[in-house]
């Protein structure tokens, strides 16, 4: 798939939303802070009380605004959800989008998506946790746009796999579960991940790498090299 998928824009219910009346030359600036205000606050609600438990009535009072205020940035409960969901979607699944002078061996760009990967995963909790805990909520527009997403990230890893393997860098068997298996483990950070844990992010994102490496077969000379 093209590398274009890393500029999709965030899914909406039926396009932009309409202007807010009677409030011209509002400035774009300000609106964009004030629509992420309204996503910090639905992100601290959706990961402490999950979608369903969060109401559009929680999301005003937190904010301390009235309801008119949030419906102008946003249609409904569910275009927030998966506004928040949309971003660590494509920032995670666009990590092996290397520029295409990128002369690097392919395990050397493997370990490093893979890192990548990890280290987003991360960076964006809770809200990169959505769609494993309540893949439920969302639109067939929003999981069909997310699959594409998903298929474009594991159709490079794949490839980078098997080119990795032809100059003896990597030892696995089958590709598709070599990718699965090693992504599992940033896929899976949402049952145990805890910000204030024992390892700092960097210390985990460090951890869990090297268990990436040791799951695709990364041999030593690689690993040395990849430093």
């Amino acid at each position: 798939m093209s590398s274009t998928l890393a500029t999709t824009p965030e899914p909406r219910h039926d396009g932009p939303l309409p202007s807010r009346p009677g409030r011209p030359g509002r400035r774009a600036g300000n609106a964009a802070a004030q629509r992420e205000r309204i996503l910090d606050v639905a992100t601290r609600l959706f990961a402490a009380r999950g979608y369903a438990g969060t109401t559009m009535d929680d999301i005003v009072a937190d904010l301390g605004v009235s309801k008119p205020f949030v419906y102008y940035y946003f249609r409904d409960k569910q275009q927030i959800f998966e506004t928040l969901s949309w971003r660590p979607a494509v920032a995670c699944f666009t990590v092996l989008d290397f520029d295409e002078d990128d002369r690097r061996r392919a395990g050397e760009k493997v370990v490093d998506g893979l890192g990548r990967l990890i280290r987003t995963t991360i960076a964006h909790q809770p809200a990169a946790f959505f769609s494993y805990r309540e893949p439920q909520v969302y639109r067939p527009e929003y999981r069909a746009a997310q699959k594409r997403l998903a298929n474009h990230f594991y159709d490079k890893l794949c490839a980078l796999l098997e080119q990795a393997r032809a100059d003896g860098d990597l030892d696995f068997r089958s590709t598709k579960i070599t990718a699965l298996a090693a992504c599992s483990l940033p896929g899976f950070l949402y049952n145990w991940y805890r910000p204030d844990g024992r390892l700092s992010p960097d210390e985990l994102a460090t951890e869990l790498t090297e268990l990436a490496t040791r799951v695709i077969g990364l041999r030593p000379k690689t690993r040395r090299g990849a430093r």
